[in-house]
């Protein structure tokens, strides 16, 4: 699937296309894409940095190093080079993106590396296994023309009980939207998926960021405006290996913020920036092949055409399920979108078809001839999640799966938003954490992922994320000066 450069091929690249400045990119504990520029000679000359890599200060760097063991190293991979082709002239630059190791001469990925470290060694997992894992995200998102955090504006005709005073909405946040012009249409709430131009304005947003990714070597799928009615939006790129796939989600979110300024936008990966309106998600879909072949197909199979190996990885995806939430979704804005009422997949079950599922299996299509396409989608990420760390914990909750043969019990085909609890009861459907702090609870007592992130990244994350949640716990927020001030 992934094109293997190497060294001179890529210091081709960089001279057939007049770069003259490399980002040298990593990502941190929180996901959040990082770096730092170099001259292009830099990489030209006597193979310098691919040699000997760069180093520089891990302490500044969240969850990798504290300051007396800062030094690191940053070792650029050649299979990570993307041209940006929004830059030109003496600043045209490029991406390339590396793993960190540890300093005087180590030729290992250091245990703090989302990427050079913990998706790799789930790579390795499969590849022990005999499998070859790919990924395929759909990242959904929100464009605004502004948003100012100082000005806060009262939801007097939006209401989550029907009207009545004491539900009239609190101080929020509104952000400007380009679906919300003056004088244009209006763009109803849950009403603007797959909405044309002109109610839907970021039209040409999209075709100049899909462009600018076709450049970067993307296979383009799928382009539209999502169910959100205040500028959200949808690209979806072809599947890839793991860590081509988590790298390619970074730089998807980098031309995202790049593109939207040269519109003088916001992209937000944040997952529920809209109060009462639907959140944004990142659905993942995954396979595993074995010498070219699906090990998730079975064309003897009645209900989806999947193998016996495709539940037992769909049991270890529901077992782990709480457990990964953590991970994939990692801030408190994330458990605002997992809820009822807004498509959120908040049922930990599976199904074919079934968008109210956590573990959907697309059936589009059928037979022998589309058995490469047979996967399964998990549907309980958003796009704030570290791709590296979500992607492997993934595949190795669903290896676990496979390894202990963990039945996923019966799928249940119905729309569970409608169902009661006793229903949901009935049908051994729980439900994933509300709370990052119930999430990261989760994290703590499953030691199949806790050994998938290493000791390092998975005590900097508890220790950065609950760190989070405290902070959360002592704001005093708007709507409770709103609620509780006559008490």
């Amino acid at each position: 699937m992934q094109i293997i450069e190497t060294v001179e091929s890529i210091k081709k690249k960089l001279t057939d296309n007049n770069i003259n400045w490399v980002l040298c990119a990593m990502t941190d504990i929180r996901g959040i894409f990082q770096s730092f520029s170099s001259p292009v000679e830099k990489f030209l000359e006597d193979d310098q940095y691919f040699e000997t890599g760069i180093g520089f200060d891990g302490s500044s760097i969240r969850g990798f190093k504290s300051i007396d063991e800062s030094d690191m190293i940053f070792f650029p991979d050649p299979n990570g080079v993307y041209i940006l082709p929004w830059v030109n002239g003496e600043t045209r630059s490029a991406v390339i993106i590396g793993d960190i190791r540890e300093p005087f001469g180590s030729d290992q990925a250091s245990d703090v590396d989302p990427r050079g470290f913990v998706s790799k060694n789930a790579v390795k997992l499969a590849k022990s296994m005999g499998y070859t894992s790919y990924f395929g995200p759909e990242i959904e998102f929100f464009v605004f023309k502004s948003i100012n955090p100082s000005k806060l504006q009262y939801d007097y005709f939006v209401s989550p009980n029907g009207g009545s005073s004491d539900s009239w909405g609190p101080p929020r946040i509104v952000p400007e939207s380009p679906d919300a012009t003056p004088g244009g249409y209006i763009l109803r709430p849950k009403e603007a998926y797959f909405r044309n131009p002109p109610e839907d304005t970021t039209h040409d947003f999209r075709n100049d960021f899909a462009n600018a990714l076709i450049k970067m070597g993307y296979q383009i799928e799928m382009s539209h405006h999502e169910v959100a009615s205040h500028g959200q939006v949808e690209i979806n790129f072809k599947y890839g290996d793991l860590v081509q796939t988590a790298d390619r989600v970074q730089i998807y979110k980098f031309a995202a913020r790049n593109i939207a300024k040269k519109y003088g936008w916001i992209a937000t990966f944040m997952p529920k920036p809209i109060y009462l309106d639907n959140a944004s998600g990142m659905h993942v879909h995954n396979s595993l092949f074995n010498n070219g072949t699906n090990v998730f197909y079975d064309p003897n199979d009645n209900y989806a055409e999947i193998s016996q190996e495709c539940r037992y990885y769909i049991g270890g995806l529901l077992e782990h399920a709480k457990a990964l939430t953590a991970l994939c979704c990692p801030t408190v804005n994330s458990y605002k979108r997992l809820v009822p009422g807004f498509e959120a997949p908040i049922n930990v079950m599976y199904s074919r078809r079934n968008r109210s599922a956590l573990v959907r299996i697309p059936v589009y299509l059928k037979g022998e001839k589309y058995q490469k396409r047979k996967r399964v989608e998990y549907r309980g990420v958003d796009p704030s999640t570290n791709s590296y760390l979500a992607f492997a914990a993934i595949l190795t909750a669903g290896l676990d799966g496979i390894k202990k043969k963990i039945d996923p019990g019966d799928p249940v085909d119905e729309d569970v938003y409608e169902m009661t609890t006793e229903e949901k009861n009935a049908h051994g459907v729980n439900q994933l954490p509300t709370t990052l702090k119930d999430a990261l609870d989760e994290l703590s007592t499953d030691e199949v992922l806790q050994k998938a992130l290493g000791s390092h990244v998975y005590d900097a994350f508890i220790d950065y994320k609950t760190n989070e949640w405290n902070q959360f716990c002592l704001y005093v927020t708007p709507w409770e000066i709103m609620k509780y001030l006559d008490y």
